[in-house]
């Protein structure tokens, strides 16, 4: 009896430790998307939630961990907003590719982080400062544009892309069009750069498309 009930209190604290701790990494993407991991603090997290300090680092140990876990926990939920619809409908090809630009550009457009995409307003703070944050932050653009680029691939090696087409050269402006079009529509508080993005996408891909008359490009 006396060790079900450990074993019950045990669990009841692990429980809302992990709560704890999703909650505060919530609170952390948001606040991190529009001020940057620099913005977060164990104080301010515990002050926004009504925490005690103790408790918020215990789940963290240090400012650095809190800022790891906040990029691992962004990744998590850009998966989920970008990629998995697109990995549930099946696409391959020209369409897959085509499915994941409007895919990203639905996940800034809907500000699934306030600040639009998580990963544009933090890899600033970071791309020139060597250590643990931005060796995760490179890992997450790495997995993204290579994701990007095994479908631009896929469609090359299916015959979707003029012989002549450079998958690498074809991602890199791909993803600028993105990120440029989720800076303009956060700095200008407008709709159109998202559509403008859309439109350019499709030209890009018709541009380089063995047949810009495709049913998916159409």
């Amino acid at each position: 009896m006396a060790g079900s009930v450990t074993t019950g209190r045990t669990d009841g604290r692990v429980q809302r430790g992990e709560e704890t701790r999703r909650a505060v990494l919530r609170r952390a993407v948001e606040i991190a998307s529009v001020e940057g991991l620099d913005a977060l603090s164990i104080g301010r997290l515990a002050g926004d939630l009504g925490l005690s300090k103790s408790g918020v680092f215990a789940g963290f140990g240090s400012k650095e961990e809190l800022q790891l876990a906040t990029v691992r926990a962004a990744r998590r939920i850009f998966y989920d907003a970008v990629i998995a619809p697109v990995e549930e409908a099946g696409s391959t090809g020209l369409r897959r590719v085509r499915l994941l630009c409007e895919s990203w550009l639905g996940y800034s457009r809907a500000r699934v982080f306030p600040g639009g995409c998580f990963f544009y307003e933090v890899t600033a703070e970071f791309d020139a400062r060597p250590g643990p944050l931005r060796d995760a932050l490179a890992e997450c653009a790495r997995e993204w544009h290579g994701l990007l680029l095994a479908a631009v691939r896929e469609a090359a090696a299916t015959g979707g892309l003029r012989a002549d087409a450079d998958p690498e050269d074809l991602v890199f402006v791909l993803v600028a069009v993105l990120e440029t079009a989720n800076s303009q529509a956060v700095l200008f508080g407008e709709e159109a750069p998202y559509d403008r993005a859309g439109r350019t996408v499709l030209r890009l891909l018709r541009a380089e498309a063995a047949d810009p008359r495709a049913p998916e490009l159409a």
